[in-house]
């Protein structure tokens, strides 16, 4: 088996005190796999403007990590992504994630841009290289998309607009990644496409966010895990082991890094990990 690839991971901005304190937890225990970066998800709108830019600095400042915050073009102003890339660049941030995003609950309009593309587009003639900035790609197809095709032209549209490299939404099914590299090099697109990692712990918790994002959970993994029912521990069991065979498959046929989306937990990613390890 080839050697490890580099890891990142994603945590989402503290709101409270113990959502500060079980990130920190999370940090202590994360950080010593060395990942290549962090990134942190973005509140659009209100005061949760705030929260990503905090906890951004406080990553890089107490914990030394290379943290890349989440930009979406939802309920933001041109003003307001300005001076967050201002803010950015003045901290030594070297990296951004550039997304579309979800309109904020209660907001009536999208903001000033419509499309993560119109986003890149903006960062790029804001602040030139200044930021390495990343994209998200569907391997599965975006759950809006007209139709596989249309995605497929957006994202490379996306890319064509100044994005460096692309992370994918989660998925359990590697052909769909495979699938998705191989059209997107055939449209011309070389950028590396970095595969989302999604650890199991909660099935419930799994089934909702996947029928928003429009990631599949594959029937046979879906009946395993629901038939566990309350027996946490071998559900963990069983989805470790789901989920670190699906990273070996990846490492094995050349994806360049696994991005992993924590939830703020360390035991689930550090399950599949120890499993990569291990073989």
């Amino acid at each position: 088996m080839p050697a490890l690839p580099s890891l990142s991971f994603e945590f989402f901005p503290p709101k409270t005190d113990e959502q500060r304190q079980q990130l920190e937890r999370t940090v202590e225990k994360l950080k010593p796999l060395a990942p290549r970066f962090v990134s942190v998800t973005f509140g659009a709108g209100g005061s949760t403007l705030s929260y990503t830019p905090d906890a951004v600095r406080g990553l890089r400042k107490q914990h030394g990590l290379d943290a890349a915050p989440h930009l979406s073009c939802m309920g933001g102003t041109r003003e307001e992504i300005g001076s967050l890339l201002q803010a950015y660049a003045e901290d030594g941030c070297t990296r951004l994630v550039a997304l579309r995003g979800d309109l904020p609950s209660g907001m009536a309009r999208p903001g000033d841009f419509r499309y993560a593309t119109e986003l890149v587009e903006f960062i790029r003639a804001e602040t030139g290289q200044r930021f390495h900035v990343e994209v998200a790609a569907y391997p599965e197809v975006h759950p809006q998309a007209d139709d596989a095709f249309a995605d497929l032209k957006h994202f490379c549209t996306k890319v064509r607009a100044g994005a460096d490299s692309a992370i994918t939404q989660y998925f359990y099914n590697p052909d769909a990644y495979f699938a998705f590299v191989r059209a997107v090099r055939r449209e011309g697109i070389e950028v590396p496409v970095i595969p989302g990692i999604m650890p199991i712990s909660n099935y419930s918790q799994l089934k909702r966010f996947s029928e928003m994002c429009g990631a599949e959970i594959p029937r046979w993994i879906a009946r395993r895990l629901q038939a566990y029912g309350d027996d946490a521990a071998s559900l963990r069991e069983f989805a470790a082991d789901v989920v670190a065979a699906l990273c070996r498959r990846l490492i094995d046929e050349g994806a360049p890094e696994l991005h992993f989306y924590t939830l703020n937990l360390a035991r689930p990613t550090l399950a599949v990990l120890e499993r990569l390890r291990a073989a």
